[in-house]
């Protein structure tokens, strides 16, 4: 029982870290891809949006790497050693862009040249981590690591950089960059500026659209069956459904611009059913080698004595940090206002 539960809190940790973190990393490529006419507007807005839980978001990716290292630590070592290049580049991208952002917005001397020297930083970071995040998630589940590898290129570069998971990874960045676009519509109240990001968001999804077809492009050059991970289960197939008329909705609400605040749901809850509609069918593998063989978190966890305490800890730790996280989302929002 208490395996489950542990497993349970690892997905909600990726899944908010995606729509949380993955919508903070989408204002730095929103910003990136601003003329610079309207780079201070834009800049000026997303400060208000991502503000309350900027610095918080990077909690859930702290939580998902203590379940791994505590309660399934075959999985974490294996990960670590096969996608290690990755992964620096991720967590490089994750402390340039907080530094940048903080620098940015809190030097004591803020001339121009460091300005610009900031914001180089925060922008292209934020592109790059959400890039490699996707890679990461695209070879650990698509079966690219080859553990019978016999040099250093096979076992540690094409484990990775390949064309299904850059693919993965690029279609991450449009995701990322649909959903603060999405949050963004509903942070303000200006007509123009409202129809500026809906504008982004639509354009955005496009990319997304182009991206997930070229994942599946890859997929099929790559011998990667995606097609049955997504249609060969009624789980999946039904997120997929739920996630197309989800989009319709929420084009549908943004067109007439009434109950903005509700896109926010309907964007959270279409990126929900993409992870759900490639998860389902590989749960419980966790990491799937290229010889057909996996990890699973049914098998490849720690002894349950560890089991249970990290399934208290987190039980026990919910009921700080969940309350603490929707005061300080209100504390922010009651001080804008």
């Amino acid at each position: 029982m208490m395996l489950y539960i542990v497993i349970l809190f690892l997905f909600a940790a990726i899944t908010l870290y995606f729509l949380l973190g993955g919508a903070d990393f989408g204002a730095g490529i929103i910003e990136l891809f601003t003329s610079t006419d309207n780079k201070h507007r834009t800049r000026k807005i997303m400060y208000q949006a991502i503000g309350p839980i900027w610095e918080a978001n990077h909690m859930w990716l702290i939580i998902t790497v203590v379940v791994l290292f505590v309660g399934f630590p075959v999985i974490y070592s294996e990960m670590c050693i096969y996608l290690h290049i990755p992964l620096l580049i991720m967590l490089l991208g994750v402390i340039a862009r907080g530094t940048a952002f903080s620098f940015r917005n809190y030097d004591a001397i803020k001339d121009e040249k460091t300005q610009a020297f900031y914001t180089h930083i925060f922008v292209y970071s934020s592109f790059v981590t959400p890039l490699f995040l996707g890679i990461i998630a695209g070879s650990a589940l698509s079966g690219q690591i080859d553990p019978k590898a016999t040099d250093f290129v096979h076992a540690y570069i094409f484990s990775w950089f390949n064309w299904f998971s850059v693919s993965v990874g690029f279609f991450t960045v449009a995701l990322c960059g649909f959903l603060a676009a999405i949050y963004i519509v509903g942070e303000t109240e200006d007509v123009d500026e409202i129809k500026r990001y809906i504008r982004k968001a639509k354009i955005m999804n496009i990319a997304a659209v182009i991206c997930g077809a070229l994942v599946f492009l890859a997929s099929h050059f790559e011998h990667v069956r995606l097609a049955n991970w997504i249609f060969g289960n009624p789980v999946s197939l039904v997120a997929v459904i739920a996630a197309t008329i989800s989009l319709a909705v929420l084009y549908l609400i943004i067109s007439h611009r009434r109950n903005r605040q509700w896109i926010r749901v309907l964007a959270a809850f279409q990126v929900c059913m993409i992870l759900i509609s490639v998860g389902f069918s590989r749960f419980p593998r966790f990491v799937i080698f290229k010889d057909g063989s996996s990890m699973s978190l049914l098998t490849e966890h720690a002894n349950s004595n560890s089991i249970d305490d990290l399934g208290i800890g987190l039980l026990v730790g919910s009921l700080f940090i969940l309350p603490a996280l929707g005061y300080l989302y209100y504390a922010f929002k009651k001080k804008d206002r």
